[in-house]
């Protein structure tokens, strides 16, 4: 699959789950996801809806206008891994 940058100004359904269907909200506590969220995707798109489940999660954005459309994609990216380092951390300890 070739890598495609999200692009500004665009709708976007975004969603993502465990491997093999494992839950990546364990506790309650994971859903800090939410303030990772504010912290890495509001400043570059609205988010219209979402919907947290035990394994998976929905994203309904539409993405801000920005200069480096780069810079969307990142933050994304940078937002998944800090969630998936977390909980990695969580489950090894």
């Amino acid at each position: 699959m070739q890598y495609e940058p999200l692009k500004s100004e665009q709708y976007y359904h975004i969603f993502n789950r465990g491997n093999n269907r494992e839950d990546i909200f364990l506790e309650e506590k994971n859903y800090y996801f939410l303030n990772l969220m504010k912290k890495y995707v509001v400043p570059i798109a609205d988010v219209l809806a979402y919907c947290l489940l035990k394994n998976h999660f929905h994203l309904f954005i539409r993405t801000k206008q920005v200069d480096d459309e780069h810079l969307i994609s990142k933050k994304f990216s940078d937002f998944f891994n800090a969630y998936a380092k977390a909980i990695n951390k969580q489950t090894i300890q």
